[in-house]
């Protein structure tokens, strides 16, 4: 038997809380269904017995308090919302338990945003991680020693796991699954909910706003003429001399401040309108490379793959259903 512990935190997301029990007690039943025992005994564990979730909307009802809990194999940490260190900050009851679980041998799983509260133990440090793309950067600045993986539906190291943003978190709890189980009832399950079993990227539904929560003043106005200019070539000379920097320390301060070397910023720009283009026009996929900037088929091609996780055509096809060709 496996003891399976779903933290109840407050300001938690109660779906990140009520679907992992939905799939861990249908996987059980699952198992009843086949002559097997259940594998899975579920515990959704409190500071306190009643957890009043969305703004008193909804009461969470903790089957044990974390004192009560000796020993488990699996924690579960939930999406959490509203602002991360505030979050972070009103359940760090909860971090010397967590530790304290790894070090007995326990595994660990964020859902989402709550890898907020898994990186405020300790454990990740020098770790890869993922988490909903839009927290990507209050995540980098409030823990610099992490590695963020950008796009990662899930990621596995030393017994810790995490998902990327909101609803792939089920592909993690397939994965758990499949691991604990095996393929035949990950398959099952991915049936029964309806999930893609093997979506291992969350890039395609990623929105690049450019990365501007900084002080770099130049550095900023580089990333507005990039953004107004993007279908020209635009060298990285043009912006140093744009900004009134030297070439080698205007690059050092754009990664610095933006995470991106020029070209990548340049590209995920182009790729951006690219990607709002097939969603919203009948364009075709040439029409679309010319209007962001690319001259060259094949690597307009290879770069919104790298980036999106999807051909132009899969894309288009995937978001624009009255697109015709």
């Amino acid at each position: 038997m496996k003891n399976v512990s779903i933290l109840v935190p407050e300001t938690a997301v109660m779906a990140a809380i009520t679907d992992p029990r939905y799939m861990f007690s249908a996987v059980n039943e699952f198992l009843k269904a086949q002559g097997e025992d259940p594998l899975f005994n579920i515990q959704l564990v409190g500071l306190t017995k009643e957890v009043k979730l969305s703004g008193g909307v909804f009461s969470v009802h903790a089957d044990a308090l974390m004192k009560e809990v000796h020993q488990t194999d699996l924690i579960l940490i939930p999406a959490l919302s509203g602002d991360m260190t505030n979050a972070v900050q009103v359940n760090k009851k909860f971090i010397p338990w967590i530790v304290d679980q790894y070090s007995k041998g326990a595994e660990l799983a964020s859902l989402c945003i709550g890898a907020f509260l898994l990186a405020s133990t300790g454990l990740l440090k020098g770790k890869q991680c993922s988490t909903h793309w839009l927290y990507a950067s209050d995540f980098r600045n409030m823990f610099p020693d992490v590695e963020l993986v950008d796009g990662s539906i899930i990621t596995e190291e030393h017994g810790i796991y995490s998902s990327g943003g909101a609803a792939s978190y089920w592909n993690l709890l397939l994965y758990l699954i499949e691991k604990y189980t095996s393929r035949e009832i990950a398959i099952l399950a991915s049936k029964y909910f309806a999930i893609d079993i093997d979506r291992n990227s969350q890039s395609f539904f990623m929105m690049f706003n450019g990365q501007k929560d900084h002080e770099d003043v130049e550095i900023k106005k580089a990333q507005e003429f990039i953004e107004h200019n993007y279908q020209e070539k635009i060298s990285v000379d043009q912006l140093a001399d744009h900004c009134l920097v030297g070439r080698r320390s205007f690059e050092r301060r754009f990664k610095k401040a933006t995470n991106n070397t020029v070209a990548e910023y340049i590209q995920r720009v182009k790729v951006e309108a690219a990607k709002r283009s097939f969603e919203n026009s009948r364009k075709n996929i040439n029409e679309v490379m010319y209007d962001v900037g690319y001259t060259d088929t094949k690597a307009f091609r290879t770069i919104f793959k790298r980036i999106t996780g999807l051909t132009p055509v899969e894309y288009r096809n995937k978001y624009n259903k009255q697109v015709v060709g």
